[in-house]
């Protein structure tokens, strides 16, 4: 009987120890998800660049070119700008970043330019990222966050669409389809 008894309390033991777990496991998976909730509906209020605001200039390292000159916002002066936000990491951002490059030949004829502006760690994950889905557009490095935290910006992709006298014409949190893209880059055409 002792050994039963035992094995008994062996298994009550193993059950109660895997309801703690899987307990602690969804309170950590519904802590998360009222973060990122949280942090979305912050996000819209937290943002330091507003529609009808003036785009705050800056200068950042060009990279994945043969030119790896610095770029200013100011550089686009009478041009309508696309400004994403984005990084290697994020899946949104992967995902909308072929549809960037099949607008960017049509729209920058027509004086909007798309300027991506990654967050990454490191210049080698930009580079391999640039090469591996072909981009041609200006891809800059805000290696020390710089101009994520002047423009506020939470979650990533956040796009601004900027006219060509400098002011935001639009902000998007989250990624971007083609429909929707083009009808952005169609507000910021210059006249």
């Amino acid at each position: 009987m002792d050994k039963i008894e035992k094995a008994k309390h062996t298994k009550k033991n193993k059950k109660r120890n895997r309801l703690i777990f899987r307990s602690s496991i969804l309170i950590v998976l519904f802590a998360a998800l009222l973060f990122a909730v949280v942090s979305n509906i912050t996000a819209e209020e937290d943002a330091n660049v507003d529609i009808g605001d003036q785009a705050p200039d800056f200068q950042l390292k060009q990279v994945a070119t043969n030119n790896e000159a610095a770029l200013r916002l100011s550089d686009f002066e009478g041009k309508g700008v696309m400004l994403n936000f984005w990084a290697t990491y994020c899946e949104p951002c992967e995902r909308e970043m072929p549809y960037m490059e099949q607008l960017y030949p049509e729209y920058k004829e027509k004086g909007v330019e798309i300027v991506a502006i990654s967050v990454d760690a490191t210049e080698i994950v930009i580079d391999n990222f640039v090469d591996q889905y072909n981009l041609s557009f200006p891809i800059l490095h805000d290696k020390n966050s710089q101009v994520l935290d002047a423009y506020g910006i939470r979650p990533l992709p956040t796009t601004y669409f900027i006219d060509e006298n400098g002011v935001v014409v639009e902000r998007v949190l989250g990624e971007l389809t083609l429909e929707r893209l083009e009808g952005y880059l169609k507000q910021i055409e210059p006249n």
